[in-house]
């Protein structure tokens, strides 16, 4: 090891020693007072379908893990469209063997009191699974990737609900 190679691996050590202390977490109560209350206080609006069963529940618990219920402050409204695509074909048995599915949700943060709104967005993703021609093994893949897509757009729309509720407070 070269001289300058020790030298360069030392400055990125005191770099990385001294931005370390320049982070903050996202719910901490010293950088954003009252952010953990603000959003135990939301309510998730009831999102139909089963993958909005899924979504609802995975953004109580993101938002609110708690298991209290305190007054609600704000209502969070989800709007939610899934769509499925084949893209391949298998030649054999003229059936898909994969399938893409795509989630959007389109959400809005509203203050109850007055109806303002706090804050809207979108959010978006993408799950593949395998089908085969085995029904209840394809009907069990496409639901674990609708699980799979509600935890990451509830994670998504979680933390963006998060930094929204922080700027304001």
């Amino acid at each position: 090891m070269s001289w300058s190679d020790r030298a360069r691996g030392l400055a990125a050590l005191a770099l990385a020693l001294s931005l370390g202390g320049c982070f903050q977490p996202l719910y901490s109560e010293a950088s954003h007072p009252g952010l953990v209350a603000d959003l135990q206080a939301v309510e998730v609006a009831p999102i139909p379908d089963r993958i909005g069963h899924y979504l609802g529940d995975d953004l109580i618990s993101s938002l609110n893990g708690t298991g209290s219920t305190p007054a609600a402050k704000y209502r969070l409204t989800v709007t939610l469209t899934q769509t499925t695509q084949t893209p391949t074909i298998e030649s054999q048995t003229n059936a898909a063997d994969a399938a893409t599915i795509l989630g959007l949700a389109k959400f809005t943060l509203i203050k109850i009191d007055g109806g303002q709104l706090v804050f809207r967005g979108e959010a978006t993703t993408a799950a593949v699974y395998d089908r085969t021609l085995q029904g209840f093994a394809d009907l069990r893949a496409e639901r674990d990737a609708e699980i799979r897509i509600a935890r990451a757009l509830a994670d998504e729309i979680s933390l963006r609900v998060a930094g929204a509720l922080g700027d304001k407070s």
